[in-house]
């Protein structure tokens, strides 16, 4: 069985232990690592069984998968940013941000609205360097860039995380584990426990998973990649809870009276 997750710690660092046979899972597990937006666009061809994706694009998916309770990316004072090298409106503005089915450009479309901005699709590790260099406006930034974008001489203009906390009172849905509905149910509750063991394993043998975490952020300081998994990796990560549901349904009711995501009435959770 395929699983699909970004090289960013929060992920290394959830599935350590599963796909090093650490924690019992129904069958091997075998990673695939790959940028989030990649994951995205595989996961409208149902190339893998299981895989990490945005919430964005789980919008577009909910007839072929369903989202695990375990292992995803929620919470508070995670959200993606819009930086720029100084002070600047943004409407009009060329803004580079990394791919249209994240999460991060949904927030972004939902404040501003489409056609307000425009858009300048990157690899997210590509925009802070254009907006250092003047390629455009301004970036919308994800993941470590959180916490490095000063290195590259950049102010932050605008927080999602704050304006969404600010709106609705709940956390920021980001990110969550997939699976695809044909593997059945039985399979995937086997998956999601699986999932919260590995999660649970790290928590209990923190230091053990760094060497794996260091091998895909290996141009992160060390404080950098512990502050990433500090930020990302949560109690939202062992169970999604009845906040963290509220809050994807919510973020999906807005998507889709807007006519960003379509409407679909299959559960959004496995179990």
């Amino acid at each position: 069985m395929k699983l699909g997750y970004s090289l960013c710690p929060n992920d290394t660092f959830i599935f350590y232990a599963l796909i090093h046979g650490k924690v019992p899972a129904p069958e091997p597990v075998e990673e695939v690592l790959e940028d989030v937006e990649t994951l995205n666009r595989w996961a409208f061809e149902g190339r893998l069984e299981l895989t990490k994706i945005s919430y964005a694009a789980y919008g577009h998916l909910r007839e072929g998968y369903v989202a695990l309770r375990a292992g995803g990316a929620l919470g508070r004072g995670v959200g993606p940013l819009v930086v720029a090298r100084g002070p600047r409106p943004l409407e009009g503005a060329r803004i580079a941000h990394p791919g249209r089915y994240t999460t991060a450009f949904l927030l972004l479309s939902l404040l501003l609205g489409e056609g307000a901005f425009e858009p300048v699709e990157l690899r997210y590790d590509r925009i802070m360097p254009a907006v250092a260099a003047g390629e455009v406006d301004a970036g919308l930034i994800i993941h470590e860039s959180r916490f490095t974008y000063p290195e590259h001489g950049l102010e932050k203009l605008l927080d999602l995380g704050e304006w969404w906390e600010g709106e609705t009172g709940l956390p920021l849905p980001l990110g969550a584990i997939l699976a695809r509905r044909d593997l059945g149910a039985a399979r995937i509750r086997e998956v999601n426990e699986a999932v919260r063991a590995s999660l649970a394993y790290a928590y209990a043998h923190p230091d053990e998973p760094m060497g794996y975490v260091r091998r895909y952020a290996d141009e992160l300081s060390d404080a950098v990649t512990r502050a990433h998994i500090r930020t990302y990796v949560n109690d939202f990560s062992l169970d999604v809870g009845a906040e963290g549901e509220a809050a994807v349904r919510e973020l999906f009711a807005r998507a889709e009276a807007r006519g960003l995501v379509p409407p679909n009435p299959n559960p959004l959770f496995c179990c």
